[in-house]
């Protein structure tokens, strides 16, 4: 786990940033507020920060406030370190956004422990937002988290002209199975079905179910025709799958149909146009016979 250290002094630094070290942390080491502020501002910055009260600009009191004035996805774990011990200053800490305070000169082993309380708290929250951004049958993101991550994505790609492609597939003819062999052969199909997008893929691309028998892939840094051939391999992989019921002999094949849009093809890049012309790309896959991939056609800008 990270944590950031914002001190201007650099003795003291030092020590906080060996002793951290010397307990497994990686470290992010700050010498002002203004450093800290621009570090704890990025997407993947750390969630636990031991603050100085006294640097120069932005002093601690004043980056706790600004910490806890921003809406961000993640819980960031504050002490506050200082001089000041009296009964006044800590409740103002703490009122100023601060978790815990911890007084000059400090205990090693007393801020192990108050660091580690962050640490468990922290990935208590990080237990709990997977388990609320996890579709329960499959595994794979939720319609919800799939969108925020995307859109979290897509802000990326604009900002360093980046390209992102989606895909968005869904399985043919999936109520005939429900309807010949049960809700629970349908699920374990949708299991069988996540598993192989997943599988699919490289480690930083995702997936999601969109709903239904539909679900949603970002393919990072892939422009149209990469992620054609992407889902035409995927295409093929599906159509191979045998899937064996429980207590049957009898197997399932399956065929999945593939819309492909990039965020190359909009002139204003955005998730809601980008889903919609995967969307219209899987329509058409479907009218032309289903088990196919089909590229969507490029958005005008007096169309938007």
């Amino acid at each position: 786990m990270q944590v950031l250290i914002a001190e201007d002094d650099p003795v003291s630094r030092r020590l906080l940033e060996l002793l951290l070290e010397k307990w497994g942390y990686e470290v992010i080491v700050t010498h002002n507020g203004n450093q800290a502020w621009e570090m704890l501002q990025k997407i993947e910055s750390p969630h636990v920060a031991i603050l100085d009260w006294m640097m120069p600009g932005i002093n601690g009191l004043e980056l706790c406030q600004k910490i806890r004035g921003v809406k961000r996805l993640g819980y960031i774990y504050i002490i506050l370190l200082t001089g000041k011990g009296s009964k006044k200053d800590v409740v103002m800490g703490l009122k100023a956004g601060a978790d815990d305070y911890v007084i000059k000169p400090f205990d090693k082993e007393e801020l192990k422990c108050r660091i580690n309380i962050g640490k468990r708290i922290v990935e208590l929250e990080r237990r709990i937002l997977e388990l609320a951004s996890i579709d329960f049958l499959t595994g794979v993101l939720n319609r919800r988290a799939f969108i925020n991550r995307m859109e979290e994505e897509i802000q990326r790609a604009r900002r360093e002209k980046a390209f992102l492609s989606l895909i968005l597939a869904d399985i043919d003819y999936f109520k005939k199975i429900n309807d010949s062999y049960g809700h629970q052969a349908g699920d374990i199909v949708l299991q069988r079905f996540a598993k192989e997008l997943t599988s699919s893929l490289r480690k930083y691309d995702f997936v999601g179910r969109y709903g239904g028998e539909e679900f949603v892939i970002c393919l990072l840094g892939t422009d149209n025709s990469q992620a054609i051939s992407i889902a035409e391999r995927i295409r093929k992989k599906v159509e191979k799958m045998r899937i064996k019921l429980p207590d049957s002999s009898h197997l399932i094949q399956i065929t999945a149909s593939f819309g492909v849009a990039s965020l190359s093809m909009l002139p204003k890049p955005n998730i809601d146009s980008l889903i919609n012309m995967a969307d219209e790309a899987m329509y058409q896959a479907k009218i032309m016979g289903r088990n196919r991939v089909y590229l969507a056609r490029e958005i005008k800008a007096d169309k938007l």
